[in-house]
């Protein structure tokens, strides 16, 4: 892994108040370790930005989860610090809360109330007064309004998942936890979520999420995590991420198919696909030089013609498959 890329934020543990003005949440030194031994988290450090939608990645059992959970004030820490809005979660338990709306992973919910009177009730939990204005907007933005007084128990999979959004920004959070939002939901939902997502964005609420549909991760993260069995791997902007660790190729359709690459061409990083059909040039996206222009004037000199070429970038998906990967 490049020595560029930040694996977490270094440092010592600080007072309450004493954050950056330009980070929200400062996890500092975090560990967790269950009661059957289970070392869920190992000294995380991690300061998520005000404003930014941060995605957090990382395989079934990584930590996403713990590390959501502690930060929520679910699960106890075990060691180290978290600091929400400059709070300290264990001391300042109810303030860090009243900042904070976590939509969990699991469609837990009251089956026996209308959807309107389970997001008023979720407002009151945080000591909000009464604002049916704001009750309204949400779940109109959620196309949740028409169902305002149904049931919730009467309600499809995905329709439970927007009553789960709506009661987490009842009491107007500055924060907002998105635990595998999208699990089990249909594309409309989907699109309509994040759509919500970008505005709140916009009106400056920060954003935590944590996704199995990388492609959601790639397009709407500010900065990405990597957690895997407990650890932090690594913590970069996203475009950065993709610069510094994709991969992009040169693929040239040829006019005619080759069985195999000359010897003159070995001191290039080629591959033949598609029956011979596609030349494809794996080059480093950091290097002074590509070295494209050498290639092709080789190919030309050898006779080897195309009729066409583009080029692609790696994708997040691949790029955190070869981060997991490699610490297997």
């Amino acid at each position: 892994m490049s020595e560029t890329l930040q694996a977490g934020t270094s440092g010592s543990l600080a007072p309450a108040m004493e954050a950056r003005g330009d980070v929200v949440i400062s996890v500092s030194n975090l560990s967790k370790t269950y009661a059957t031994g289970f070392q869920a988290l190992k000294n995380i450090n991690l300061d998520i930005r005000r404003g930014e939608i941060f995605g957090l990645l990382g395989p079934n059992g990584a930590g996403k989860t713990t590390l959501i959970s502690i930060i929520c004030g679910i699960v106890n820490p075990g060691a180290g610090r978290v600091l929400v809005d400059g709070y300290d979660i264990v001391r300042d338990y109810r303030k860090t809360r009243a900042i904070i709306g976590l939509v969990p992973q699991e469609l837990t919910t009251d089956a026996f109330t209308t959807v309107c009177s389970a997001a008023s009730l979720s407002r009151g939990l945080f000591g909000k007064p009464s604002n049916p204005q704001h009750i309204e907007k949400v779940l109109r933005e959620l196309s949740l309004w028409e169902r305002r007084n149904s049931m919730i128990m009467t309600l499809s999979g995905g329709m439970k998942r927007r009553v789960l959004i709506a009661k987490a920004l009842a009491h107007e959070p500055t924060v907002l936890f998105l635990d595998e939002p999208s699990a089990g939901v249909d594309v409309e939902l989907r699109r309509d979520m994040w759509q919500l997502i970008r505005k709140l964005r916009d009106a400056g609420v920060t954003i935590i999420l944590t996704t199995h549909y990388i492609e959601e991760a790639e397009d709407m993260a500010d900065r990405i995590g990597v957690i895997h069995k407990g650890e932090l791997i690594v913590v970069e902007d996203k475009v950065e991420l993709m610069r510094k660790l994709g991969k992009k190729q040169l693929v040239l359709h040829l006019l005619e198919p080759v069985e195999r690459l000359p010897g003159e061409l070995s001191g290039y990083s080629l591959a033949l696909n598609n029956h011979g059909n596609e030349l494809v040039y794996t080059y480093d996206t950091q290097a002074g030089r590509t070295g494209i222009t050498a290639l092709l004037t080789d190919l030309s000199r050898l006779g080897i013609r195309f009729n066409d070429l583009h080029t692609k970038q790696s994708s997040l998906e691949e790029i955190f498959v070869k981060l997991v990967g490699d610490r297997q």
